[in-house]
C-alpha cells in the first residue's frame, strides 16, 4: 500500500520542476539568441523572448555559414557529423558483436588472453594514442576524408566486453539445440544471438551515436578543409578572436541545429535504449 503524503509529493515535484528549469533555461536562452540580431544579443540584458530573425539566421547558417568565422555551410557540417556518428556506431557494433561471439562460442588457443588484451585497450583512449594514429592515417592518405574521420574510432573494447557478458547469459541449451538441428555457427549467430541482442544493440547504438557525434579532438586533427568539418568543429571555428566580433546569433543557431540529431535519436529510440540497459530477462 502506498502512503499518501501530500507534502513529500509537493517537495518531489518542486525538485523535479527546478531540475527541469535548470536544464532547460540555457537551451531556451540559446534558442532565443538564435532568433535575434547581433545588436539585440549585445544589449544588456538580452531579451528572453524569441525575435523575428529565425528564418534569416537559420537560413544563412544552413546555406552559407558565417561571414567572420567558418564559411562552410552548416548543412555540410551536419552531414559530415551524421556520416561520422552513424559509421562509428554501426562499425563499433558490428565489429564488437562478432568479436564477442568469437570469444564466447569458439574454442581456440589463447582465447581468454586475447579477450583480456582487447579489454586492456580501454586504458588507451584516443587522446593517448592520437599522435601515432594520426601518423598512420597520414601515411595511408586518408586525411580530410570520411574514412579518416571514422576508421580510427571504430574499434571498441567496451562494446565487445558488454556483448561478451550478455552472450555468456544465453543458455548453452540454445547452442546445443541449434547444433542438433544442423545450424552452423553463423546460422546460430543470425537466427538466435542477434534477435536476443536487439535491445543491447539499440542501447549501444544510442550511446555510440552520441559518442561519434560529439567527437572534437580527432576531427579537429584529421580535417583541414572546411568542407570536411563536423558541426562541433564548425561551432568552434565560428567563434573568432581578436578585434572581429563573433556573430553569436549564427553560433547559437548552429548550436541548436547540432542538438537536434542526437536528441532525435534518443527520443525515437528511448524505449529500446531503456530496455537495453535495464532488461534482465532474456
Amino acid at each position: 500500500m502506498v502512503e499518501n503524503r501530500p507534502f513529500l509529493t509537493f517537495v518531489a515535484h518542486a525538485v523535479l520542476i527546478a531540475g527541469v528549469v535548470v536544464v532547460a533555461f540555457p537551451l531556451w536562452v540559446t534558442f532565443v539568441a538564435s532568433t535575434l540580431t547581433y545588436e539585440q544579443i549585445a544589449n544588456v540584458p538580452m531579451p528572453l523572448w524569441p525575435g523575428d530573425q529565425f528564418l534569416a539566421n537559420y537560413g544563412q547558417v544552413l546555406t552559407a555559414g558565417s561571414t567572420k568565422g567558418s564559411a562552410a555551410p552548416v548543412s555540410t557540417m551536419l552531414f559530415n557529423s551524421l556520416v561520422m556518428a552513424v559509421v562509428v556506431a554501426v562499425g563499433k557494433i558490428c565489429i564488437s558483436i562478432v568479436s564477442a561471439f568469437a570469444v564466447v562460442y569458439f574454442r581456440f588457443p589463447l582465447r581468454r588472453f586475447i579477450f583480456w588484451m582487447i579489454f586492456v585497450t580501454l586504458m588507451l583512449p584516443i587522446e593517448v594514442r592520437i599522435i601515432p594514429t594520426f601518423k598512420v592515417a597520414s601515411d595511408l592518405g586518408i586525411l580530410d576524408s570520411y574514412l579518416g574521420l571514422t576508421l580510427p574510432l571504430i574499434a571498441s573494447a567496451t562494446a565487445t566486453f558488454l556483448f561478451r557478458q550478455f552472450f555468456m547469459t544465453i543458455p548453452d541449451e540454445l547452442a546445443e539445440a541449434a547444433r542438433i538441428d544442423g545450424a552452423g555457427p553463423m546460422r546460430f549467430f543470425v537466427d538466435v544471438v542477434l534477435p536476443l541482442s536487439r535491445t543491447n544493440v539499440a542501447a549501444l547504438f544510442v550511446i555510440l551515436f552520441i559518442f561519434g557525434w560529439n567527437q572534437y579532438l580527432w576531427p579537429l586533427l584529421i580535417t583541414g578543409q572546411e568542407s570536411m568539418y563536423t558541426v562541433v568543429i564548425g561551432i568552434k571555428r565560428m567563434i573568432v578572436g581578436g578585434d572581429a566580433a563573433t556573430e553569436w546569433q549564427l553560433v547559437m543557431a548552429t548550436a541548436m541545429l547540432a542538438l537536434m540529431p542526437p536528441a532525435a535519436v534518443v527520443i525515437l529510440m528511448q524505449k529500446w535504449f531503456v530496455k537495453g540497459l535495464v532488461e534482465t530477462e532474456k
